[in-house]
């Protein structure tokens, strides 16, 4: 027979269990629902999904509470110890998959008033792979199944390549006309959040495999030194910066761009860029909110004062530099001062990227 100490531990760790089982359903309902509101253009039901992500944020503040609850009175050890670190982290994992619900309806909402074809097909490909990604690894953890957390975590490079393959198609079909410029960030976003789902199921199973088998795999192999260029529009300085960093293959960066308030990419840099010999097939504006994991960037270089202006108050945990630079797009002249505009901003970056890679190896290697 159970001893009194033995019964208070299981009622909290079922109790624990019921919350989290809770919270990942409202999170795997609340994506199904962002699919079908975005299906039909349900403008009611993405208004649902907004108001409901206050339910997961309840519950990511009972499960917080329970947590440390059960360590000050239980004072666990081993295995119980780990189920409640763990738990505290899946229930992170959880509440942002409600976030990500919630941005998917309110980008989701910018498309129904435009003329424009939604690739649903594309979309629920997506969606068919990640939410039930999301709902193995909250069995998984709930079920203290190891082995379906390796399974479920196995299925996220599918997604990777899914998501890479549409936002190449969305961009084909802004370039050719086909989709107006005010769809191809709401349509990249959406797909950027399922994409996440994934991540984040897979941040879930990396717990579960803690919880069971105190196996850490959490960075095991998967960083670089990650920089991000941040411009005014991500139309011109911020693309050139990305590809010049890009063209040093330096295996060991992950190099990114972004814009304060994102707009195409200017006919003149892409004809720039291609005559230094970049690829410009993929280029694609992106705003700060679609850059994933922001909070894990090591160096944010800042190429205008509009766009440090976007990291006040300074952040704290990273490097922030300011690299303020002409924008040649904005030269208006003659085709030789347009050239010599772009040679000269081109330089500076290329100069400035090459030192700073440099640095960062050198620290590195001391």
């Amino acid at each position: 027979m159970a001893t009194h100490l033995e019964q208070s531990l299981q009622r909290d760790l079922d109790r624990i269990r019921e919350k989290v089982r809770e919270m990942g359903a409202l999170g795997e309902r609340a994506l199904r629902d962002c699919v079908e509101a975005l299906r039909t253009r349900n403008r009611q039901l993405a208004y649902t999904i907004i108001l409901r992500d206050r339910r997961i944020d309840e519950l990511e503040k009972a499960v917080d509470r329970l947590c440390l609850e059960f360590l000050v009175r239980q004072q666990p050890v081993a295995g119980h110890l780990r189920f409640a670190y763990s738990t505290i982290r899946i229930n992170l994992e959880l509440e942002r998959v409600g976030d990500y619900a919630e941005s998917i309806a309110r980008q989701s909402m910018k498309l129904f008033p435009l003329d424009v074809k939604i690739p649903m097909e594309r979309i629920e490909e997506i969606a068919n792979l990640s939410i039930p990604m999301l709902h193995d690894a909250v069995d998984a953890f709930l079920n203290q199944d190891a082995d379906l957390a390796r399974r479920t975590m196995e299925i996220e490079d599918a997604v990777d390549v899914l998501k890479s393959s549409l936002n190449r198609d969305v961009v084909a079909l802004f370039r050719e006309q086909k989709i107006p410029f005010e769809a191809l960030n709401p349509l990249m976003m959406i797909t950027r959040r399922l994409e996440r789902v994934s991540d984040q199921a897979r941040n879930l199973c990396i717990e579960v495999l803690y919880m069971c088998t105190g196996e850490n795999t959490r960075h095991r192999g998967s960083e670089g030194f990650r920089m991000l260029f941040v411009g005014d529009r991500n139309c011109c300085r911020s693309q050139m910066a990305e590809a010049i960093a890009n063209s040093l293959e330096q295996d060991r960066f992950i190099f990114s761009s972004a814009g304060v308030t994102p707009g195409p990419v200017t006919p003149a840099t892409l004809d720039f860029l291609r005559s230094k010999g970049h690829d410009v097939s993929r280029l694609a504006p992106k705003a700060l909110a679609q850059i994933p994991n922001l909070d894990h960037y090591h160096v944010i270089v800042t190429l205008s004062k509009e766009a440090q202006k976007a990291f006040l108050p300074r952040p704290r945990k990273l490097v922030l530099l300011d690299w303020s630079v002409a924008d040649p797009s904005a030269v208006t002249g003659s085709p030789a001062e347009v050239a010599a505009a772009f040679e000269s901003t081109y330089r500076f970056l290329r100069e400035h990227i090459t030192d700073l890679v440099e640095a960062v190896l050198g620290d590195e290697d001391e």
